[in-house]
């Protein structure tokens, strides 16, 4: 029997949307549970894929509820545990710190867009599920010396107001650039952390991917990772930065797919929006002209690797359809 106060638009979409990444997250934990050989992130990786499989079985039961079909998500068919490594030192729980980051910004997202009681609850519980895990793995991954820290700066001893608008100098050859400001120096590195963690598993995905576009769409995220890489590592070392080494993760030389592909692309396509919003966030808080455009230049490579990954989704048949509305104009045409 349906509910008797049916859901919003807004929160059957966000549910749909949830539920599609955590049932992919899902067997992803399955498959890195399997292969780990550290109990202790085995334990950070079991804990997760509990709660998280609480919180499906309640989107699952809310849609049943309210007589909307079940999307499929991802299943177990999309998992082969039997799979060699792919990765190897820590890269486990250096992706699921990153998954939880995406996550931190969805549920603030998703929350903005819920109304019930019953939905506002999921994502509450989900961010406190999110909160605790990232920091578990990183004192994990600080303990390991998986991680690396920020660069040390001077600490402020006072107060100042901007005086000039040359601190927004950036592009003329003829001024000096300022310092980077701990803000920009923070967004940089987490810029270089993020793509090296990407950079990996897309490596890992290209090296198993058996359809040939599918394959040329990896590597061409990857060069495009260390574009980013690059440019972030530039800006720093111009500025006399010494940038912090990448993580001591690796990709092992297994060509066997853990995961189906279209768990894959649909990975690559969760992270390219979170890379859309990163680049968006230094581009807006950076003071620095030259800083922004240089991120803003990067979002726009990252829309287009993202559009192209989306048509191959569709053309596989890979992408599920979210909930819409009705066609007006063609029921009264028909």
């Amino acid at each position: 029997m349906k509910n008797k106060n049916p859901i919003s638009a807004s929160e059957i979409g966000t549910l749909w949307l949830t539920y599609q990444e955590k049932t992919m997250i899902l067997r992803i934990l399955e498959y890195f549970i399997e292969k780990a050989d550290d109990q202790q992130a085995k334990n950070i990786m079991g804990g997760l894929w509990q709660e998280l499989s609480y919180y499906v079985t309640k989107i699952k039961n809310i849609f049943q509820e309210q007589g909307i079909a079940i999307p499929i998500g991802f299943t177990k068919a999309d998992v082969n545990l039997e799979a060699p490594k792919l990765y190897d030192n820590g890269f486990d729980i250096m992706f699921v710190r990153i998954l939880k980051e995406i996550s931190m910004g969805m549920y603030t997202l998703n929350m903005n867009m819920a109304y019930q009681d019953e939905v506002m609850e999921i994502y509450e519980g989900l961010t406190s599920t999110t909160q605790k895990i990232y920091k578990s793995s990183t004192l994990y991954l600080l303990e390991k010396g998986i991680l690396t820290l920020p660069p040390k700066v001077t600490m402020p001893k006072s107060s100042e107001f901007v005086e000039s608008k040359n601190y927004l100098n950036g592009f003329n050859l003829f001024n000096k650039k300022r310092a980077l400001n701990d803000i920009e120096l923070g967004y940089l590195h987490h810029g270089i952390e993020t793509n090296n963690i990407g950079m990996q598993l897309i490596t890992g995905f290209a090296q198993c991917a058996t359809n040939k576009e599918v394959k040329q769409y990896f590597v061409k995220g990857k060069e495009l990772a260390k574009k980013q890489i690059k440019v972030f590592e530039d800006i720093l070392l111009q500025n006399d930065v010494q940038f912090s080494a990448t993580s001591g993760s690796t990709v092992t030389t297994s060509k066997v797919a853990p995961f189906s592909q279209k768990l894959m692309m649909f990975c690559i396509y969760l992270l390219n929006g979170f890379g859309l919003v990163g680049s968006s966030f230094g581009t807006i808080f950076s003071l620095r002209k030259d800083v922004s455009m240089k991120t803003a230049l990067i979002a726009k490579d990252i829309y287009f690797y993202a559009d192209e990954g989306v048509k191959i989704m569709i053309e596989n048949g890979w992408l599920e359809e979210p909930p819409q509305m009705e066609d007006r104009a063609k029921l009264m045409k028909d």
